[in-house]
């Protein structure tokens, strides 16, 4: 995939999980990446992993989604240090799971403001660099976004959002030659809502599946555009 020019992406929540598994992908297919998280360490550290697979190809930036210029500096840090933004992933999420009896007000908007509000502002921040590249928009929503379930009343609205979002979105700049795209997970093996991968886990979808799946849709023909994928297990369980 690489170019003699070469990529840009910005995944955001990419130090790990989803995120990082994509990062993970998308420099061996020689673009460049730069991951955010809330935690500049975080990101650090696992833009320092990252580069032992290609050096120079990772870059770590403190950023918090909640935060529309946390977001525009983060962009700005991109292009500055590579002259140019082509692909974003807005990835970065958090999931509260309770009865409407329990859940609470703060974990209500924390969920709202992350995963739904959060992709309003990388959109917001990323919008003019895409549109000078032509880019690709890419979301990682969920499953959660068409199938509702008990004690889902937070991550379902901000799912549901997101695949409505993303789908406004992409008719808003499909005629801006930026490409958007929803992808709709089930379950993957990750360290979401404080879950530990282990080997009873090689039933779900990998993180790097995930990101061969970002890869598969960048290599498409400008003229095709999957607007919105639902990938699932092939086999629920393991079974």
């Amino acid at each position: 995939m690489a170019t003699t020019e070469t990529k840009t992406a910005l995944i955001t929540g990419g130090s790990k999980g989803i995120g990082y598994g994509i990062a993970e992908v998308l420099i061996k297919e020689g673009i460049k990446v730069a991951i955010t998280s809330r935690s500049s360490v975080a990101a650090e550290l696992a833009a320092t992993k990252l580069n032992e697979i290609k050096p120079g190809y990772a870059l770590g930036v403190g950023a918090d989604v909640r935060n529309l210029e946390s977001q525009q500096k983060a962009v700005e840090n991109v292009v500055k240090t590579w002259g140019r933004l082509d692909y974003v992933v807005a990835n970065a999420g958090v999931g509260h799971f309770a009865s409407i009896q329990e859940l609470t007000p703060e974990q209500w908007q924390e969920t709202i403001d992350i995963n739904l509000t959060g992709v309003f502002y990388t959109a917001k921040a990323t919008l003019d660099a895409l549109k000078k590249s032509e880019g690709y928009f890419i979301t990682i929503a969920s499953l959660a976004g068409t199938n509702f379930f008990e004690k889902g009343a937070a991550y379902n609205a901000s799912k549901f959002g997101l695949v409505g979002f993303t789908q406004a979105v992409m008719l808003d700049l499909r005629n801006e030659g930026i490409k958007v795209t929803t992808i709709m997970p089930g379950s993957v093996a990750t360290y979401f809502n404080d879950h530990q991968p282990s080997e009873k886990d090689a039933w779900k979808i990998q993180p790097e599946d995930i990101g061969q799946l970002v890869a598969d849709l960048i290599r498409m023909p400008a003229r095709t555009l999957p607007s919105k994928i639902e990938v699932r297990p092939t086999r629920p369980g393991g079974k």
